[in-house]
């Protein structure tokens, strides 16, 4: 089978990576991370909650007994990390890391039904009751899962043997579902298969796929509304809340309206973003401009007024969900990994559709920051939740605050996290690069080799990059002889300025020369030319919208790519107390304490503090008149996805700032 070439807009490159700060996590992905989430799943992880996904698998196919355990979404969690060994296989085979996904891939097979249905849950738990709560249930959220691991897995090996399951689980599905007289004209409450169907289309050239995709984002919001009307037939009842409702609130499931009316991100935000995802993919394969205008608004939207500076979406634990345009607070925020990850998605889709810079800008936010930082240096623990601001007693003691940890912890109950991060690492090089015709767009700045056939040649570009420490990336080209093509290189949002030099001459550049945030070098290009670009890589202050009430009077600290913040164990206690000049200059330097060559930030601020009490006396007043002093206090900060890796303390990205002089 050979991916077919899409319709219109442009195509994803797969990118081999040699980057000195990347490479490390591809390498921790393959000899740590993989192999600890493979023994989390057979709850052998030391210190972990136990998973049950391996042993569901073997109870439904009858090779043990007991009882289903975990959410009823637990295959999918099996599903992300079978896509994460077929990514890291494209890497570098490993015939034991092969054999062990082989052997799991043989029980999934066990596991299926005879009719093709596949999903523990309802295999071992409920075997009646299928296809009757889409609302909750995720059944056809954990087939998309396992569809995108059939997909890596094949593409990886050439085995085609989870494929052919999951192809025998689509026909399943389609005698479930469809406009047809008899079938259900519904979809999942999680969306997930909507984008997993288009990968199957892409690998196999059957439309069908592509169709049945479609179907389940235009059934989306329709009325008589689907989720509505399985929920009346269940006696007003869920699967995660059994008692009688009054009411169901469809936009959760972003099934308030049909897709191409919605202008604002409501809901459960993992679910909004994958389904956003699947309608860019829609739109750039079959031409929809409707669809494609609604995926603008619900990206500015997203981007514009929810997200935040770190690339996390989702404000609220109440539904893992979005508010409300600015609603953006730092301690109580959710900002789930999952979420991040889908944000990257819906960010390299919307660059399929069209090449501007703000995609690749988001992208590149959101995997520095949110989804970097989400795992521990050690590939073993992982936060759900990334919060902008912690105070450890606060977590532990105030119950509005119990999802944040000041801690990453060994694994979950609900884990969907950990292996998500694993399947986009060990993917990471079909996010670099996208191609339009013979226009070569460089998204990210990481070190990486390809080759295509450009300008009818045979053309390889290798790209080193000194991302996020330096600023400086360089593009060698091989060609087999002359080649015209364009070379589009990104300025990204935080480098005001981008200087390029093609085999040393410097390339005059002003702003009319860029398109959408990309300088395009259109050149006959000849074997042994060399391109080099600068970044202007250097500390500065970022503010937030003033409407975004949670950053009033702060500022947030950016190098390059990474968001930066401040921890108690380089500034003490009461991090809040802390105030940071609006005209700081920060020294730079090697970081003692942390891993890799990270760099921390050091400038000379101010602490406020207030005592109304005398020297001998203890708890004085709580309240008084006596303005604050202010001291002289050395601030460090730390890039954020490094937050948490020396232990339990305070943390924040936004400090208040002073206009006094230090």
């Amino acid at each position: 089978m050979n991916p077919i070439s899409e319709r219109s807009g442009g195509t994803a490159v797969s990118a081999a990576l040699n980057d000195k700060f990347w490479s490390s996590y591809l390498d921790l992905a393959r000899q740590v991370v993989i192999p600890y989430q493979y023994e989390a799943l057979h709850d052998r992880a030391p210190g972990a909650e136990p998973s049950g996904a391996v042993q569901n698998f073997r109870i439904a196919a009858k090779q043990a007994e007991g009882e289903f355990v975990g959410w009823v979404f637990q295959d999918s969690d099996l599903a992300k990390w079978l896509e994460a060994v077929g990514y890291s296989l494209q890497i570098r085979r490993d015939p034991d890391l092969e054999r062990r996904a082989d052997e799991l891939i043989d029980l999934i097979g066990a596991a299926q039904q005879p009719d093709g249905y596949l999903n523990t849950y309802f295999t071992i738990k409920e075997p009646g009751r299928r296809w009757t709560n889409l609302t909750d249930c995720h059944e056809l959220y954990c087939a998309g899962h396992m569809i995108e691991a059939a997909v890596s897995y094949y593409e990886a090996t050439g085995k085609d043997k989870l494929l052919g399951i999951m192809r025998r689980m689509v026909d399943h599905i389609e005698t479930v579902f469809g406009p047809e007289e008899g079938k259900l004209k519904g979809y999942d409450g999680h969306q997930e298969i909507e984008l997993a169907l288009v990968k199957l289309y892409t690998l196999t050239q059957e439309d069908r796929f592509l169709k049945l995709a479609a179907f389940f984002i235009n059934e989306r919001g329709q009325e008589p509304n689907f989720l509505r009307i399985e929920w009346e037939s269940r006696g007003r009842r869920g699967h995660f809340n059994p008692n009688l409702q009054d009411h169901l609130d469809v936009s959760y499931f972003q099934a308030h309206k049909p897709v191409r009316e919605q202008s604002e991100a409501a809901g459960h935000a993992v679910r909004a973003v994958y389904m956003y995802t699947a309608m860019a993919d829609l739109a750039r394969l079959t031409g929809d401009e409707d669809l494609h205008r609604a995926c603008l608004r619900l990206w500015h939207n997203v981007t514009r007024t929810q997200m935040y500076i770190t690339g996390g979406i989702g404000s609220t634990h109440h539904g893992e969900a979005f508010t409300f345009d600015y609603d953006l607070p730092n301690d109580t925020v959710y900002a789930e990994t999952c979420a991040s990850i889908g944000l990257i998605f819906f960010a390299q889709r919307m660059l399929l559709l069209e090449p501007k810079s703000e995609y690749a800008d988001v992208m590149e936010r959101a995997l520095y920051n949110n989804v970097l930082g989400s795992m521990a240096q050690d590939g073993k623990h992982y936060f759900y939740v990334n919060p902008l601001e912690v105070w450890p007693q606060a977590c532990s003691h105030n119950p509005g605050k119990h999802h944040v940890k000041s801690e990453r912890q060994a694994w979950f109950g609900c884990a969907c996290c950990p292996p998500n991060v694993a399947r986009l690492l060990t993917s990471l090089g079909r996010y670099i690069y996208t191609r339009r015709g013979d226009t070569v767009y460089v998204n990210l700045y990481i070190g990486s080799d390809w080759s295509a056939e450009l300008g009818g040649t045979n053309v390889r570009i290798r790209q080193q990059a000194e991302l996020p420490w330096g600023g400086t990336a360089a593009f060698d080209i091989e060609t087999d002889s002359e080649a015209v093509f364009e070379l589009a290189l990104r300025r990204p949002d935080w480098s005001p300025n981008l200087a390029v030099t093609v085999n040393g001459e410097k390339i005059p550049v002003s702003a009319d020369d860029f398109q959408d945030g990309y300088l395009l070098l259109s050149r006959p290009w000849r074997n042994g030319d060399r391109v080099e670009a600068k970044l202007q890589v250097e500390p500065r202050l970022v503010y937030a919208d003033s409407r975004v009430r949670a950053d009033a009077h702060k500022a947030a600290i950016q190098r390059g790519p990474l968001v930066y913040c401040v921890e108690s164990a380089d500034n003490g206690e009461e991090i809040s107390s802390l105030l940071l000049p609006r005209q700081a200059s920060f020294m730079q330097r090697p970081a003692e304490d942390l891993p890799g060559d990270a760099l921390v930030l050091e400038t000379q601020g101010l602490r406020s503090v207030t005592s109304f009490s005398d020297t001998d006396s203890v708890g004085g007043p709580l309240y008084g008149t006596q303005s604050p002093r202010l001291e002289p206090a050395r601030l460090t900060a730390v890039p954020y996805y490094l937050w948490g890796n020396r232990g339990r303390g305070e943390m924040a990205v936004w400090l208040t700032t002073s206009h006094s002089p230090i």
